[in-house]
């Protein structure tokens, strides 16, 4: 009987948690607001990171402040080791080993929206991409490494490793078309990455490895262009 119980657990472990899934043509749909619903990537390999990209598609109704990637560190106060916050109607912040980074964007619209954010150590600038366009740029945190053990979080904004979520700042709404680098860049392939045609080296939505927390739902792709791109940019089903 011991076994079985073992083994039954077991199941539901795997059925929880994905390794290695293309969501190409999904969702993740997280449908109320929550201090409990998250998705947790997992890294396709733990190695420092002195550069990153991170790219992904986000459509919300919103107008409060919203995490939209939430990379922790394991220690004491590292809960902000990279961060992208939403303040809406017209500001992103990015935050770097706990440093706010402040950027003004035009005011948003209710659309599905593509961003991308770099970070460099060696000179400390930040890149915040919108819809493929680039805004003026920031520096911090110059020479500052993120270490292996890290914790992503879609959904909620970590307050501590893993955990530590508020309700006020969670995320309800759909995001697809997660990728991330462990280098930054160049302005052509951001464009390639607006139009699905690259994907990431660390985290790839094309063969992610996840785990699903709470009540979200991973649901088909519904509109294949995003408006407000130019026809040549438009991403396809």
């Amino acid at each position: 009987m011991r076994w079985m119980i073992l083994y039954a657990l077991l199941l539901m472990g795997v059925m929880e948690c994905h390794a290695g899934e293309d969501l190409g043509n999904k969702v993740f749909l997280f449908p109320k607001q929550s201090s409990t619903a998250h998705v947790i990537l997992k890294p396709e390999a733990k190695t420092s990171l002195g550069k990153l990209t991170v790219c992904l598609r986000s459509y919300t109704e919103l107008t409060r402040n919203y995490s939209l990637f939430s990379l922790a560190m394991s220690g004491e106060n590292q809960h902000n080791a990279f961060l992208i916050l939403v303040r809406p109607p017209n500001v992103c912040s990015v935050y770097v080993d706990q440093i706010h980074n402040s950027i003004k964007t035009d005011p948003e619209a209710l659309d599905w929206k593509h961003t991308c954010v770099t970070w460099d150590s060696d000179t400390g600038i930040i890149q915040l991409w919108i819809n493929g366009k680039l805004y003026p740029r920031r520096v911090s945190k110059k020479g500052f490494a993120i270490k292996p053990e890290i914790s992503i979080i879609l959904g909620q904004e970590q307050d501590s490793f893993g955990g530590g979520f508020d309700l006020n700042q969670c995320f309800v709404g759909e995001i697809g078309d997660v990728h991330m680098w462990d280098y930054v860049l160049t302005p052509n392939d951001i464009q390639k990455v607006v139009t699905n045609d690259q994907t990431g080296n660390v985290i790839n939505w094309r063969s992610l490895h996840f785990e699903i927390k709470g009540s979200v739902l991973i649901q088909p792709k519904l509109q294949c262009k995003y408006p407000g791109y130019a026809s040549s940019l438009y991403s396809q089903c």
